[in-house]
C-alpha cells in the first residue's frame, strides 16, 4: 500500500523554461496539449499573481496534514506544494502559518484537491494559491501519506517534478521534458491569435480565420444561399 512513502526531492525545472512560463498563458499551452491536460474544480484565493513552478507532490488522507509539515521540510525554492486531498471540504489542510512558513521557504505556490482555512490572508497574499473550497475546521495530523508519488487532482495526474502553470483561466501541468516544444508552440498560437485579432479590428466583415473554420466543415461565410 502507497502509505507512509518518501520519495526523493524532484528536480528543479529549467530558469529558463520558468521564466519563459511566465509570460504564456493557460489557454495557449492547453491548446498545444490537445486540450486534454487540465485541472479542474479549483479556484484561486490570492491576489492573482500568475503560478509558474516545479510539482512537490504530496498524497495526504482526507483532513489530515502530517505529510504536509513533512513536505514543508524538505522543499527547496520553486517547488509548488501539489497537494492530494480526496476532494474532502471538512476540514482545511493548509491555513495562514503554512502559508507563512512555506513562502520563506521559497515555495511557488499551493494546489489544494481539498480545503484551505485563513482566507484572508491568502487572498491579501501573492503566494499563489488554488483550492476547491475552505473551511475553519482545522486538519489532523496523524497520517498516513506519501510523499513525491503521482497524485490525483482535479482530474489530472500529476507527477512529482512536473512544470505546473496557473492564472486566471486555470491550470495546467506537463512533464519537463515537453518544456522546449511546448513553449516554441505556445509563443506559436500567440502570434497567431495576434494576427487575427489585427484582421477582427479592420472592422471588415469577412473574417479569413472564421470563414476557414466555416469552410473546413462545409459552411459558407454568412446567409446561407436558398
Amino acid at each position: 500500500m502507497l502509505h507512509n512513502v518518501i520519495n526523493s526531492v524532484p528536480e528543479l525545472a529549467r530558469a529558463e523554461h520558468i521564466e519563459a512560463l511566465k509570460e504564456i498563458v493557460t489557454p495557449h499551452l492547453s491548446d498545444n496539449l490537445d486540450r486534454l491536460c487540465a485541472i479542474r474544480g479549483l479556484r484561486p484565493f490570492h491576489d492573482g499573481t500568475k503560478l509558474v513552478g516545479t510539482a512537490f507532490t504530496v498524497k495526504c488522507r482526507p483532513g489530515d496534514n502530517l505529510y504536509i509539515y513533512k513536505a514543508l521540510s524538505m522543499i527547496q525554492p520553486g517547488h509548488v506544494l501539489v497537494l492530494e486531498g480526496g476532494g474532502h471540504l471538512d476540514n482545511a489542510l493548509i491555513g495562514e502559518l503554512i502559508l507563512l512558513y512555506a513562502k520563506q521557504r521559497g515555495c511557488a505556490g499551493f494546489i489544494v484537491d481539498g480545503a484551505i482555512r485563513d482566507v484572508k490572508a491568502f487572498a491579501e497574499d501573492s503566494l499563489p494559491c488554488y483550492a476547491l473550497g475552505n473551511c475553519h475546521r482545522g486538519p489532523y495530523k496523524n497520517g498516513p501519506g506519501a510523499l513525491n508519488v503521482p497524485v490525483s487532482v482535479g482530474g489530472q495526474v500529476v507527477n512529482p517534478g512536473d512544470i505546473v502553470v496557473g492564472d486566471e483561466d486555470g491550470i495546467i501541468t506537463f512533464p519537463q521534458s515537453q518544456a522546449d516544444k511546448l513553449i516554441e508552440a505556445a509563443h506559436a498560437s500567440a502570434k497567431k491569435e495576434q494576427g487575427i485579432m489585427a484582421e477582427i479590428n479592420t472592422g471588415e466583415h469577412y473574417q479569413s480565420w472564421l470563414g476557414a473554420v466555416l469552410s473546413a466543415q462545409g459552411l459558407t461565410f454568412g446567409e446561407e444561399k436558398k
